[in-house]
């Protein structure tokens, strides 16, 4: 394959995502991990947990941890408005319930229009974002959900459920 013939295949590369608002900053996470979005759901909490993890939930029969995805990226804790969701993710063989402010749409973007994050980027720690993607108005971070949470942390959701 020649160079040309790389690019025309990567420039035709689509990523598939789930975007989503966090405060003003929308984020991107690859869909073939994400089961389902719900609407806010009654959280158990669970003592002796970090503060990042809002509890548990009842879902059809099965309990899974659920993660206020806003604490865990350092952002200031909110309460939850009508459009708050959870999005339920596959993950290291685990499901798990992540909150987010709004849900926007399902994106197809060409890879080619992605790009590494800066080094410094305020607010969010620059180790959980895999790319960020460049739209005609707006800009979409793209966040590896795998990198967020530590190993520890995995076997902490997986004690709580």
């Amino acid at each position: 394959m020649d160079i040309q013939e790389k690019t025309k295949t990567e420039q035709q590369e689509l990523l598939q995502l789930v975007s989503f608002k966090i405060g003003e900053e929308e984020f991107g996470v690859d869909i073939n991990i994400v089961q389902e979005i719900n609407r806010m759901l009654q959280i158990t909490k669970v003592p002796n947990t970090p503060d990042f993890i809002e509890g548990v939930v009842n879902l059809r029969g099965r309990i899974i941890p659920v993660i206020d995805l806003r604490v865990k990226l350092g952002l200031i804790k909110l309460e939850h408005g009508k459009n708050t969701r959870i999005v339920v993710i596959e993950l290291k063989e685990q499901t798990i319930g992540f909150i987010v402010d709004e849900v926007n749409e399902v994106l197809r973007i060409p890879k080619s229009i992605t790009e590494t994050p800066p080094e410094l980027i305020g607010g969010v720690n620059n180790e959980f974002i895999t790319a960020i993607g460049k739209l005609e108005d707006r800009l979409l971070i793209l966040l590896d959900l795998e990198k967020i949470f530590s190993i520890a942390e995995f076997s902490l959701m997986e004690s709580s459920n």
